[in-house]
């Protein structure tokens, strides 16, 4: 048996702990999981985390507390705010801004597109 496959398969419970903010890595593809990678964002009033794709991939974020915009290249932008769920579709570039008054939280889930 591949050991990337035996190792995706372990279960693991990670705390979500961001000590001062910023951004925590949850899972990062194999061998950890067999393609989603995810992480912890703690984003300050007024911050955004920049201009981005996760190309062929699809996102979603889980809105943990506060509240924010993501935005997308072509689309209407959607109002974010706990306790919601955002979705992105795949090769669409977008940003996540906070625009609310206290810290946004979320944890982003980007997974390959089934073909």
């Amino acid at each position: 048996m591949d050991t990337t496959t035996t190792e995706c398969r372990q279960p693991r419970m990670i705390e979500l702990e961001l000590n001062g903010g910023g951004y925590l890595p949850l899972l990062q593809g194999p061998p950890a999981s067999s393609g989603m990678r995810s992480g912890y964002v703690s984003l300050a009033p007024n911050a955004s985390v920049g201009r981005h794709s996760t190309g062929r991939n699809e996102e979603m974020l889980i809105v943990l507390g506060g509240s924010g915009r993501m935005f997308l290249a072509g689309l209407d932008p959607l109002d974010l705010r706990a306790p919601c769920a955002a979705y992105c579709p795949p090769d669409t570039e977008h940003d996540v801004v906070n625009n609310g008054s206290e810290t946004l939280r979320y944890v982003y889930v980007v997974a390959p597109v089934a073909r």
